[in-house]
């Protein structure tokens, strides 16, 4: 009896996932918990393991077709021998699973001769639909032959229907005209000499989405200040010999930046909040999302309750943070529920830029390049080396008072670090 495989769980508020990759094709051998799939998020990338050892029976969904949690992707023969796993991601298993299919579907307007035209005439009719485009069809009552299919050998995607319906489309199957041939797809531009088309990773078309909301929705203002770092250099070079060999972990600018923040968050609780509906949430805890940027894009994994780590406990945990990021190991609990979030733009040497909020937090602040740069010292002139900071606020729950206030607070933590321990 074969073993059906299914979509884990995905994490909080995930419902759906893209198939990236198989590992396997049909007729492999796999072992117990062996990695078989990934599936991609709009977060992370995700491992599905066999749960039995066995040989791959059947691949029901192909690369790139979306998936719901719990959804049916692959059945194993348990105890079975198969042949050694090739090199190649098993790409075409699932296709040609599907089409063996079809002929039945096919038969089915035998039945209803009219009906024929509105389910054979586009290509799109001619795949079964994933499981997340089928709830999409059905919820809006919508005909698939009648929506451009751009997916991979004619298939629909989700995406294909949410362009269908942002276009104007409604073709629903009750009012559904007589047939006619489908609208062809919008062409898309011939490319140059020198040029290539690559496909947005769910991840990258996630942080656009996001990101354009977050100015869509938000009343989003930025203030500037900038921080003298001459003492924080200093206190790094006395200490981090020291730090390092007592702690096993570099020492660095941003657990200084993180415990700035948290002591700024306390005093200032609206830059720590966020709006729901008509209400304000205030939280009494700070989880520093700390933005890492990655081969496949910008992630924002969690520094839960900041401010109760030690030095030492949140350079290891940023440390640990990167290595897992650029790998696509993070977990989807790592990168979800944060109230406030650092983002340094000056390791890749910015100077000015203006953070956007990673809703639905109220408050961002941006780290820069230190820079050598002429400043008047008690009346005098002195080259010191110095960082811009920029804090984006949501101005409909931080007014400027608070959003410079905040900045302010930091910049005082920072040029004096005592501060921080002494927290006056």
């Amino acid at each position: 009896m074969a073993t059906e495989v299914k979509v884990p769980a995905l994490g909080e508020s995930v419902s759906e996932a893209t198939v990236a990759k198989w590992y396997k094709k049909v007729g492999d051998a796999v072992a117990a918990d062996e990695p078989i799939v990934e599936l991609e998020t709009d977060k992370v990338t995700v491992e599905v393991n066999s749960p039995v050892a066995g040989a791959i029976a059947e691949l029901v969904v192909g690369e790139g077709d979306e998936v719901e949690v719990g959804a049916l992707i692959a059945h194993i023969n348990e105890g079975a021998e198969g042949a050694a796993a090739s090199d190649e991601p098993a790409k075409e298993e699932a296709p040609a699973a599907k089409k063996e299919e079809a002929p039945a579907k096919k038969e089915e307007p035998k039945a209803a001769p009219a009906a024929a035209p509105a389910e054979t005439t586009a290509s799109n009719s001619d795949h079964p639909l994933a499981p997340a485009v089928r709830k999409l069809v059905e919820d809006k009552n919508l005909d698939p032959s009648k929506i451009p299919a751009t997916g991979k050998d004619g298939r629909l995607t989700k995406g294909d229907v949410l362009n269908f319906l942002e276009g104007g489309g409604s073709a629903s199957r009750a009012a559904a005209p007589a047939p006619s041939a489908p609208a062809a797809p919008k062409p898309e531009r011939e490319l140059r000499d020198g040029e290539e088309r690559v496909k947005m990773s769910k991840l990258r078309q996630t942080i656009a989405r996001r990101l354009k909301e977050a100015q869509n929705t938000a009343a989003m203002l930025t203030t500037y200040n900038e921080v003298d770092m001459t003492n924080l250099l200093a206190c790094r070079n006395k200490y981090k010999d020291g730090f390092e060999k007592k702690h096993g972990v570099k020492l660095g600018f941003m657990s200084f930046f993180i415990k700035a923040c948290t002591t700024a968050l306390k005093e200032w609780p609206a830059v720590n909040a966020e709006i729901d509906g008509n209400s304000f949430i205030y939280k009494n805890y700070c989880d520093i999302g700390v933005a890492v940027g990655t081969p496949q894009g910008l992630v924002v994994p969690v520094i839960r309750s900041a401010e109760e780590k030690t030095f030492a406990d949140l350079e290891s945990t940023i440390v640990d943070f990167g290595k897992r990021a650029r790998d696509g190991k993070l977990g989807m609990d790592e990168m979800t529920g944060g109230s406030f979030t650092i983002s340094n733009g000056g390791v890749f040497g910015s100077l000015l830029s203006s953070p956007i909020l990673n809703a639905p937090q109220s408050g961002i602040l941006g780290m820069h390049k230190t820079q050598m740069r002429p400043v008047a010292i008690d009346g005098k002139v002195e080259i010191r080396p110095m960082m811009y900071l920029a804090l984006s606020y949501d101005h409909r729950i931080i007014d400027g008072r608070e959003a410079v206030s905040f900045l302010v607070r930091v910049k005082e933590c920072i040029e004096n670090p005592e501060r921080i321990l002494l927290d006056i």
